[in-house]
Order: C-alpha cells, then structure tokens, then sequence
C-alpha cells in the first residue's frame, strides 16, 4: 500500500484536475447558449435557400445552371468535412469522421475517385494520415465562424464540380439536436436535389431580374455557403453541448476517484497509527 505522503499527492493532483474540468464545463455552458442563438439565426435562412434552390430543379428555366444538372457518370466525389478545432468534446469528430469514412468507401467501392475539403484542425489533422487528397482546408474559426472565413474553401469545391473534376459534392457535419445528442450528417450539396413538393405544377418558373443566367449562378454560390455556414454553426453548438456533457462527466468522476483515495488514505493513516501504538506499547513492555 503506498504511503500517505504519495496518496496526499495524488488526491490533490486530482482535485486540481477537478477544479479545470469543472471550470471548462462552467466555459461550454456559457458559450453553448450564445452558439444555439447563432444557429437557431442560420436554421430559417438556410432552409428557406435550400427550399427555392430545390424548387428551381422543377422548374423550366431557359438557363440551365451546371449546378442543377444531374451527371450520370461519377467518376470523382467531393467530401466537405466539419469539425471542431480543439479536442475534449467526447466522440463528437469521432462520429463525424466514421460517417465521412463510410461515405467515401461507398463511393469508392463504385469506382470513383474522393477528394475532401476539410474544415476544422482536428478534421485535418486526421484525414491528413489517409491517401485521400485534401484539395481545401480551414481551420481556427473560432466560437463565432463567418461566411467570410469559409468562402474560400467553397469556392475551391465548386470550381472543382464546375470544371468537372468532380461529379458530386456532399457535405459530412454534427447536427445539433439538444444538448445530449449530436447527430452526424451527411447530405448531397451539389447537384442540388429536387424539392420534394407534391403541390408545384408541371410548368412554371420564377421570374428573373437580371437575366436568369447571371442571377442564378450567383444565388446557386450563395447557396452552398449558406449550407456550409450554417454546418460550421451547428459544429460549435454541437462542440459546447458535446465538452460541456464530456467536462461534468470528467468532474463528477474526478469526484469519485477522490473519495475512494480519501479511503485509502485514511485507512493507510490507520494502520500507520496502529503501528505507532504498537511500538510504542513494546517498547514500554520491554522497559
């Protein structure tokens, strides 16, 4: 049994360790509320973009953006990975990378080719040990990403389904659904997928104000950021949620393992006292 001096050691060592994990729990609480405002923000306007968008794949424009047209022949998939920058979020990157993963075999096991964007330090640093090219990356976004931060990378991506060079995009990220659960997502970005209406009819169109070619491009763009915005908002509420729960699991088990080395400890103090007496009470026997 180690001795008292050690067990005192070990026992502040812990409640040192106690004393952070509970303070970044207090940390993720407070910045959680904030991101669940931000992406509650980004929810309406992202959907509403993805509504029209999708609509536009029944209409009967005379311009038909490359972005809406559907290409039989995959030959090439882009991946666009979301994750955190910063560690202790449970398994939070680990579900989001199992679910890229399985993305990208299936693809592969048809034949076609996986290039990835990544966004996130974590994402980066453990895609970067696969043979899969890394056309894009994005890191240190901070708890308040802006489109701005991430305009560069999508338009390395769209370039790419542009030019050919790939023939899907697809977007992996952490949904947030409350503050226990966070669910990995995967969803096709490009070709944008029909609206699923029952109520449109066979022929219609929207009316464009400049021609159709030049306003649809450009809202097409600012689609795909929305998307990937609103992912990277959606991270950080699920990354606060994920370390808050993580850091009070840390704590309450820190706990724990206190009081069972306090028992330790003052059975060790016991015996050390028993031993004491002990001596004592033989060495006045043999006087």
């Amino acid at each position: 049994m180690p001795g008292t001096k050690e067990i005192r050691a070990k026992i502040t060592s812990v409640k040192n360790t106690q004393k952070i994990t509970r303070a970044m729990q207090m940390v993720a609480t407070s910045k959680m509320r904030r991101a669940q405002e931000r992406m509650r923000s980004a929810r309406p306007y992202a959907e509403k973009m993805r509504s029209v968008i999708g609509n536009l794949t029944e209409a009967n424009p005379d311009y038909r953006s490359p972005f809406l047209q559907d290409r039989p022949a995959v030959k090439s998939v882009g991946i666009i990975v979301v994750s955190t920058d910063r560690g202790l979020a449970g398994a939070l990157n680990g579900n989001v990378f199992k679910q890229a993963l399985l993305l990208m075999r299936q693809w592969q096991d048809k034949g076609a080719t996986v290039k990835l964007c990544v966004i996130g330090a974590k994402g980066m640093a453990f895609f970067r040990r696969l043979d899969t090219p890394i056309v894009a990356n994005a890191s240190h976004l901070g708890d308040r990403p802006h489109v701005k931060d991430l305009i560069g990378v999508v338009k390395v991506m769209l370039d790419a389904f542009r030019d050919g060079e790939i023939d899907r995009l697809f977007l992996v990220g952490s949904e947030f659904v409350n503050t226990m659960t966070q669910r990995p997502t995967a969803a096709q970005l490009l070709p944008v997928e029909a609206a699923h209406s029952t109520d449109l009819q066979e022929h219609w169109d929207y009316i464009y104000e400049p021609e159709a070619a030049q306003l649809l491009d450009a809202l097409l763009v600012r689609y795909i950021e929305s998307q990937v915005y609103r992912a990277a908002v959606e991270n950080v509420a699920s990354e606060m949620a994920a370390r808050m729960v993580a850091m009070k699991a840390a704590t309450d088990n820190a706990g724990k393992l206190i009081s069972e080395m306090q028992l330790i400890y003052n059975k060790a103090r016991q015996a050390a006292i028993t031993k004491e007496l002990a001596e004592i009470v033989g060495g006045a026997a043999a006087v």
